[in-house]
């Protein structure tokens, strides 16, 4: 008998947890995929612009990752071997110090944790404390490094942390430069020294009612939070004022790592050498890993101190260094800065046509398109976010064969996640599917609001 997608999507519906996301906003079974290209059990085909939440830098069941798999199976080597070391092992933190700056991987410790981001951020963020024997740590409105109790407390997204108590303490948020929406109703330059002198205020007033910190924990784009760049300027003065403070700088590039923003290393836009880099999702080829990288002079933890079973993954280590040897050897984050030019180039001319789309930004393949109602103004006097326009263009998207991701502020950001080998032309498809989008459903709008 044919399976169809109703058929395994109420078999899902009827048996997994109510905590499923995507299923909800992408209602397909996916039976067949291939590059940027997922084909439903119906037979219906997408361009996946998703890509695993930015993990698939290679796309769908690239050859680099499929050949590595197949050898590593073929060969009999071991698959799971907890911290053991490996000849894989060792030829994959080869190539992931041939990817990080040299200035930081020639003094680097790096350490496997369980395979998810979050552990990777819950492994920085204990040998912060442990290095430095504090236990304040400094986080920003509107990141988001995970979904474990740890790092939900780290995270600005309120959402997750509505139905939970006791987070984990000693824990300040401080203000991220969101242009668009600059929490000091300023804007530009002055909003990011404004940020910076709270900041600054925070590590050095002896009022300040903050003990100084073990750590502050950033993403250079901030992906969740709605595709937000740190300002260049900005990060260099706050790895400046670490320095000053002697308080660690984790840059968290679980998503923005290897290619995705333009460079290699989100951070390096900026020419800072951050104390700790977290890495996850393209640095296992598509497959379960999680490595942080540190000076070598804060590997203060003991043996045991962070453990996980499933962190000697030899699949995913063969696939990543498959896959980031592809990416440094054929430019894939030069190759990302220009077609994310393009599309960023495309979005900015839709801006002009269509008022609703309030903001275009981003790095490389990691841009965000924000919807604001027209002639609407929220209480700060910003635009006001439009979540319903939203999800409308993001369904017509699908239904038109586009997946796209929604996230930011008031979850009012369309954001495009594709992979690194996105061509000129699928490019382009892309671009089309999402004007059309966009043109009916502002259309619409303009047309409810002048009746």
């Amino acid at each position: 008998m044919e399976v169809r997608n109703s058929d395994l999507l109420q078999q899902q519906a009827n048996r997994e947890s109510g905590a499923r996301t995507y299923p909800r906003r992408f209602p397909l079974a996916i039976r067949h995929a291939k590059g940027l290209t997922v084909t439903d059990m119906d037979g219906k085909e997408y361009i996946d612009c998703l890509a695993g939440a930015g993990t698939l830098a290679l796309g769908h069941n690239h050859t680099v990752v499929t050949d590595a798999i197949r050898e590593m199976i073929d060969a009999n080597v071991p698959l799971h071997t907890l911290d053991i070391t490996t000849a894989t092992k060792e030829a994959f933190i080869d190539e992931l110090l041939v990817c990080l700056p040299a200035n930081f991987s020639r003094d680097a410790r790096v350490h496997f944790c369980g395979p998810t981001g979050a552990d990777g951020v819950e492994a920085a963020i204990k040998l912060a404390k442990i290095a430095t024997g504090r236990s304040t740590i400094l986080s920003f409105q509107g990141g988001y490094h995970g979904s474990t109790h740890a790092t939900m407390s780290l995270s600005g997204n309120l959402h997750q942390k509505g139905a939970l108590e006791g987070l984990v303490p000693n824990v300040h948020f401080m203000p991220y430069p969101y242009d668009y929406r600059c929490p000091f109703g300023l804007g530009g330059k002055a909003g990011e020294k404004a940020g910076l002198n709270f900041i600054r205020s925070v590590l050095s007033d002896p009022e300040s009612g903050v003990t100084k910190p073990a750590a502050i924990i950033l993403e250079a784009v901030q992906g969740e939070g709605g595709a937000i760049p740190a300002p260049d300027d900005w990060l260099k003065e706050l790895r400046q004022l670490t320095l000053e403070h002697d308080v660690l700088l984790i840059i968290d590039e679980v998503q923005t790592g290897f290619g995705r923003t333009g460079k290699l290393f989100a951070f390096e836009h900026s020419g800072i050498t951050p104390d700790i880099v977290v890495m996850s999702k393209a640095v296992g080829g598509g497959l379960p890993l999680s490595v942080i990288a540190y000076h070598k002079k804060y590997d203060k933890w003991q043996s045991g101190a962070h453990i996980g079973t499933f962190r000697g993954n030899q699949l995913a280590m063969a696939a990543g260094r498959n896959t980031l040897r592809f990416i440094r050897e054929n430019d894939l984050a030069g190759h990302a800065a220009r077609i994310g030019q393009q599309l960023e180039t495309a979005l900015r001319n839709l801006q002009t046509a269509f008022p609703q789309i309030g903001d275009v930004r981003g790095r490389g393949l990691m841009l965000g398109v924000e919807m604001i109602e027209d002639r609407t103004s929220d209480t700060q006097g910003y635009p006001k976010a439009d979540p319903s326009l939203a999800r409308s263009v993001q369904k017509s998207c699908f239904d038109r064969g586009l997946i796209l991701e929604v996230g930011g502020r008031h979850s009012a950001v369309l954001r495009f996640l594709p992979p690194l080998i996105i061509s000129t032309a699928e490019m382009l498809e892309v671009i089309g599917i999402f004007s059309d989008a966009i043109a009916e459903n502002c259309a619409q709008r303009t047309l409810n609001v002048a009746e």
